[in-house]
C-alpha cells in the first residue's frame, strides 16, 4: 500500500514540476499593450454590438411592414 501512495505522490510532484516549468515559459505582455489591446476587444465589440442591433432593427422593420 505504501508503494502506491509513494508513486503516485511522485507523479504529483512531478506534473507540478513539469507546470511550473510550463508556466515560467509563458511570455506576459506589458501593461501598455494589454491596454490597448483590451480597449481595442472593448470599441469592436461595441461597434459590432451596434451593426447587429441596427440590423436587427431593420429586418423587425421589414417582417412588421410584409406582415401588417
Amino acid at each position: 500500500m505504501a508503494e502506491v501512495k509513494k508513486a503516485t505522490g511522485t507523479k504529483k510532484k512531478s506534473w507540478f514540476r513539469g507546470l511550473k516549468s510550463e508556466f515560467n515559459k509563458i511570455i506576459w505582455t506589458d501593461r501598455d499593450t494589454l491596454i490597448k489591446q483590451t480597449i481595442a476587444v472593448v470599441v469592436i465589440t461595441a461597434i459590432m454590438a451596434l451593426m447587429i442591433l441596427v440590423i436587427d432593427e431593420v429586418a423587425k422593420d421589414v417582417v412588421d411592414l410584409l406582415t401588417h
